[in-house]
Protein backbone atom coordinates (compact mmCIF):
# COMPACT_ATOMS: atom_id res chain seq x y z
CA UNK A 1 0.00 0.00 0.00
CA UNK A 2 1.48 3.44 -0.88
CA UNK A 3 0.52 6.04 1.61
CA UNK A 4 0.31 9.59 -0.23
CA UNK A 5 0.00 11.97 1.98
CA UNK A 6 0.27 12.54 6.54
CA UNK A 7 0.02 15.88 7.55
CA UNK A 8 -0.35 17.49 10.94
CA UNK A 9 -1.23 21.38 10.66
CA UNK A 10 -1.67 23.73 13.54
CA UNK A 11 -1.77 27.02 12.29
CA UNK A 12 -3.25 28.34 8.82
CA UNK A 13 -2.54 27.06 5.33
CA UNK A 14 -3.27 29.55 2.15
CA UNK A 15 -3.07 28.71 -1.63
CA UNK A 16 0.26 29.88 -3.13
CA UNK A 17 -0.82 31.47 -5.94
CA UNK A 18 -2.06 35.24 -5.54
CA UNK A 19 -5.01 33.93 -8.15
CA UNK A 20 -5.84 30.93 -6.60
CA UNK A 21 -8.66 30.73 -3.90
CA UNK A 22 -7.93 30.93 -0.25
CA UNK A 23 -7.97 28.20 2.44
CA UNK A 24 -7.46 28.50 6.13
CA UNK A 25 -7.10 25.81 8.40
CA UNK A 26 -7.41 26.86 12.63
CA UNK A 27 -6.75 24.41 14.84
CA UNK A 28 -5.56 21.00 14.89
CA UNK A 29 -5.68 19.12 11.52
CA UNK A 30 -4.87 15.70 10.69
CA UNK A 31 -4.86 14.09 6.86
CA UNK A 32 -3.92 10.31 6.31
CA UNK A 33 -4.40 9.45 2.87
CA UNK A 34 -3.90 6.50 0.89
CA UNK A 35 -4.04 5.72 -2.26
CA UNK A 36 -3.01 2.19 -4.60
CA UNK A 37 -3.22 1.43 -8.46
CA UNK A 38 -4.57 5.30 -8.81
CA UNK A 39 -4.78 6.33 -12.65
CA UNK A 40 -5.92 9.94 -14.42
CA UNK A 41 -5.76 10.45 -17.68
CA UNK A 42 -6.53 13.18 -19.78
CA UNK A 43 -7.47 13.15 -23.38
CA UNK A 44 -7.94 16.62 -25.63
CA UNK A 45 -7.96 20.10 -25.28
CA UNK A 46 -8.73 21.37 -21.66
CA UNK A 47 -9.84 18.47 -20.15
CA UNK A 48 -9.25 17.39 -16.11
CA UNK A 49 -8.60 14.04 -14.71
CA UNK A 50 -7.49 13.85 -10.77
CA UNK A 51 -7.73 10.74 -8.30
CA UNK A 52 -7.87 13.25 -4.79
CA UNK A 53 -7.14 11.45 -1.50
CA UNK A 54 -7.49 13.42 1.72
CA UNK A 55 -7.28 16.87 0.46
CA UNK A 56 -8.32 20.69 1.63
CA UNK A 57 -9.14 22.85 -1.31
CA UNK A 58 -11.05 25.93 -2.70
CA UNK A 59 -12.11 28.57 -1.13
CA UNK A 60 -12.28 27.18 2.36
CA UNK A 61 -11.82 27.55 5.75
CA UNK A 62 -11.79 24.84 8.82
CA UNK A 63 -11.47 25.67 12.26
CA UNK A 64 -11.66 23.07 15.01
CA UNK A 65 -10.04 19.87 14.84
CA UNK A 66 -10.65 18.05 11.82
CA UNK A 67 -9.51 14.39 11.05
CA UNK A 68 -9.60 13.29 7.59
CA UNK A 69 -8.95 9.56 6.68
CA UNK A 70 -9.57 8.84 3.22
CA UNK A 71 -8.03 5.43 1.29
CA UNK A 72 -8.73 4.92 -2.69
CA UNK A 73 -8.45 1.22 -3.96
CA UNK A 74 -8.23 0.29 -7.55
CA UNK A 75 -9.69 3.76 -8.63
CA UNK A 76 -9.58 5.61 -12.55
CA UNK A 77 -10.33 8.87 -13.71
CA UNK A 78 -10.36 9.10 -17.55
CA UNK A 79 -11.49 12.39 -19.00
CA UNK A 80 -12.10 12.46 -23.30
CA UNK A 81 -12.88 15.52 -25.38
CA UNK A 82 -13.11 19.23 -25.13
CA UNK A 83 -14.09 20.28 -21.71
CA UNK A 84 -14.94 17.15 -19.88
CA UNK A 85 -13.60 16.52 -16.45
CA UNK A 86 -13.33 13.17 -14.40
CA UNK A 87 -12.31 13.29 -10.83
CA UNK A 88 -12.21 10.43 -7.90
CA UNK A 89 -12.08 12.29 -4.90
CA UNK A 90 -12.20 10.61 -1.88
CA UNK A 91 -11.68 12.72 2.14
CA UNK A 92 -12.02 15.88 0.17
CA UNK A 93 -13.41 19.18 2.14
CA UNK A 94 -13.95 21.96 0.32
CA UNK A 95 -13.77 22.44 -4.26
CA UNK A 96 -11.67 22.69 -7.10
Amino acid sequence: MRTIVTLVLAAAFAAAPAFAQKTEVKGKTEIDAKQENVAAVAIGKDNTAKNTAGAIKGDTKVQGNTKIKADQKNAAAVSIGKGNTAANETGVIGGK
